[in-house]
């Protein structure tokens, strides 16, 4: 008895540029997307975090500039 060899249909045609592409798009607005929403919680926490630091320092150069004052 001889034994039949079957092949695999061939699969499809896909042009493969434009899955690849498709995938690629989809992976970048999810990159960026995660990253805007990352990103910008936490510029706001480094901008409030200069404000803060911005009134210290004006603080203290007030004191220091009060205290230079009185010794003249």
């Amino acid at each position: 008895m001889a034994e039949e060899m079957k092949t695999p249909a061939p699969a499809p045609q896909q042009k493969g540029g434009d899955v690849v592409k498709g995938d690629f798009a989809t992976i970048l607005v999810g990159v960026g997307t995660l990253l805007d929403n990352t990103l910008t919680p936490l510029g706001k926490m480094v901008a409030d975090a200069l404000d803060s630091l911005t009134v210290v320092a004006k603080q203290i150069l007030e004191g220091v500039n009060t205290s230079l004052g009185d010794r003249k």
